[in-house]
C-alpha cells in the first residue's frame, strides 16, 4: 500500500487557465524549432522565457474585412535557406483542448487552455522557396541505399508462403490428410519511404492531372490511409464539377511543376 501512495502524483492546476495558441507547423520548421528548444521537459520550459526567440507573430486589422489576419516571421539566421514567412489559418471550430506537461520527476502539470488554433503555411515569395525545398527532399529520398541479396535456400521456413498453400500437406507425409480450407484474407499493404511515395506521386500527376483514391492505391500498392495522409498535404479533393471524386496537386505544386519543366 506504501508502495501504491508513492507512485501517487498531484496534477497542478496552477496554470489550467492560462490562454493557449495551439499551431500545426511543416516538418522543417518543427525540426528547427526542436533543434533550439530546450532539452528539460519541465514546466518551466512552456514559459516565456524557457525558449529562445523563435518567431514572431504580426497580427493584421483590415477595417474593410470582418476577419484578422495572422502572419509568423522567423526570427534569427539559424534556418538557412527554409521560408521565413508564413500565415496562420485560424480554425474556428475546434474539440476544447488543454496542454500538460511532466517534470523530469513524474509530476505532471496544466500549462493552459487551447484558446486559438492555427494551421501553418509559406506566404507570398516564400511558396517558390518552400516548393524548392520539397523538391529538394524528394530527390533525395530517391537515391536508394538498399542491397538485393539473392537468398539460396528458396525452401527455408522463413519464406512467405505462396496464395492457396497454406494448410496443404507435404506429399512425402505418411499420412495424406485433405487440405484444410484457406480463408481469403486481405492483401496487407507495406508503406514505402513517405519521401519515396511523394516523388511517385508527383510523377503520376505529372502524366495525369486528375486521380482517384482507389486508382492511387491500385498505381502505388500502398494503404489507402497512408496514401489519403499524402494527398491531403499535396492536393484538393474535387468535390463537384467534371472532376467530382479525384484529387488534383495544389496549386503551388503545380507550378513547382511547370517550372521544373521550364529548367531542363
Amino acid at each position: 500500500m506504501e508502495d501504491d501512495k508513492s507512485n501517487i502524483h498531484e496534477l497542478d492546476l496552477e496554470k489550467s487557465d492560462r490562454p493557449v495558441w495551439l499551431m500545426k507547423s511543416p516538418v522543417v520548421v518543427a525540426k528547427a524549432w526542436g533543434k533550439q528548444a530546450p532539452s528539460s521537459s519541465s514546466s518551466s520550459s512552456f514559459s516565456s522565457s524557457g525558449f529562445n526567440s523563435l518567431a514572431k507573430v504580426v497580427e493584421s486589422f483590415d477595417p474593410l474585412q470582418s476577419e484578422t489576419e495572422f502572419f509568423m516571421e522567423m526570427v534569427g539566421a539559424e534556418y538557412g535557406n527554409m521560408p521565413k514567412s508564413y500565415a496562420l489559418n485560424m480554425f474556428k471550430d475546434f474539440v476544447p483542448m488543454g496542454i500538460f506537461s511532466e517534470a523530469n520527476l513524474g509530476d505532471p502539470a496544466s500549462e493552459g487552455k487551447v484558446e486559438h488554433k492555427f494551421d501553418m503555411k509559406p506566404h507570398g515569395e516564400d511558396i517558390e522557396e518552400y516548393a524548392k525545398l520539397c523538391r529538394e527532399r524528394t530527390s533525395k529520398s530517391m537515391v536508394k541505399s538498399r542491397q538485393i541479396q539473392v537468398i539460396d535456400n528458396d525452401r527455408g521456413v522463413h519464406m512467405r508462403p505462396m496464395p492457396g498453400m497454406l494448410g496443404l500437406v507435404s506429399s512425402n507425409s505418411k499420412e495424406k490428410k485433405k487440405p484444410a480450407p484457406v480463408k481469403q484474407t486481405e492483401v496487407k499493404r507495406t508503406r514505402r519511404d513517405r519521401g519515396e511515395l511523394e516523388a511517385i506521386m508527383f510523377k503520376l500527376f505529372e502524366g495525369q492531372p486528375n486521380w482517384t483514391l482507389k486508382q492511387l492505391v491500385q498505381e502505388t500498392d500502398q494503404p489507402a490511409q497512408f496514401l489519403k495522409e499524402i494527398l491531403n498535404e499535396l492536393c484538393v479533393y474535387n468535390k463537384r464539377g467534371s472532376n467530382q471524386g479525384t484529387y488534383e496537386l495544389k496549386p503551388e505544386y503545380k507550378k513547382a511543376g511547370e517550372d521544373d519543366t521550364g529548367e531542363q
